[in-house]
């Protein structure tokens, strides 16, 4: 039985990831560091997971010989960044994707738990969650951050914590990832991932996903099928979740399609 969805953040709820580059200029900026992250930069850095971690990826790799006293200012530069992206969420009120509001609001009206499973910082979550929900809708039930996470993805550890926290097995969830290493990371905690593209993702492979799609649809704006499941008036929604995972139990798994509720054996 399907009880909960855990969402990853950026690109999957909402398409953040050029707001984080913005963010980062805006810090490098204010600290007079004389470096600017362009798109073809950002994309080549997104390869390696967390803010953090590619801000020290990229003194290790750009700045060597000046290592060590950029790695000593790079909590101020994290923190300086996480600040001015709040600042751009709040002042952009960047929506979310098509289809995820609608999706998580089928789902509460069902009774399934949803998660948020990311590698990205607390903060930039809770922003995020400010400028598209109202103050008492609480959208989610855990919210797995990255600096919670012994291990980013592709590591499975942000999803089991996800996991532990909805009290739900990985078999009676679905994650929705838009990246490679974030599939990698639910597929390593046995969870099925339903994969959108992004902006910043658009080349990514999406093996191991029972489905990709290019966002979850809206009535009137279908999506674009990539691989594998497809979905009716190109629209994943919570029924058709369901009856995917009905389906699971039967004779002859999956479907590649998920028909109408009057074709269900």
């Amino acid at each position: 039985m399907l009880k909960a969805l855990i969402f990853d953040v950026d690109g999957t709820l909402a398409e953040t990831e050029d707001l984080h580059r913005q963010a980062f200029n805006r810090a490098f900026a204010e600290l007079g560091l004389p470096w600017h992250w362009d798109e073809a930069l950002y994309a080549n850095l997104l390869t390696v997971m967390g803010g953090k971690e590619r801000l020290a990826h990229y003194i290790d790799t750009q700045h060597p010989y000046e290592a060590d006293a950029l790695h000593a200012l790079a909590p101020e530069i994290h923190a300086r960044k996480t600040v001015a992206y709040g600042a751009q969420v709040a002042e952009s009120g960047l929506p979310l994707r098509p289809g995820v509001a609608r999706l998580i609001a089928e789902a509460r009206a069902a009774g399934l738990r949803i998660a948020v499973a990311t590698t990205t910082s607390r903060p930039n979550v809770d922003r995020l969650l400010a400028a598209n929900f109202p103050p008492d809708a609480a959208p989610f039930d855990v919210i797995a951050a990255g600096d919670e996470a012994n291990r980013k993805k592709p590591a499975p550890d942000v999803f089991l914590l996800a996991l532990a926290g909805l009290n739900v097995a990985a078999s009676e969830a679905v994650a929705f990832e838009d990246s490679t290493a974030g599939i990698s990371s639910a597929r390593a905690a046995g969870l099925p991932v339903l994969a959108t593209r992004s902006r910043y993702t658009d080349s990514h492979r999406l093996d191991g996903a029972f489905s990709a799609v290019s966002d979850l649809g809206e009535p009137g704006r279908p999506h674009r099928h990539l691989a594998g499941l497809e979905w009716p008036g190109g629209i994943v929604d919570l029924a058709g979740l369901l009856r995917w995972h009905d389906a699971l139990e039967e004779p002859g798994g999956s479907p590649r399609r998920v028909g109408p509720p009057s074709t269900r054996s």
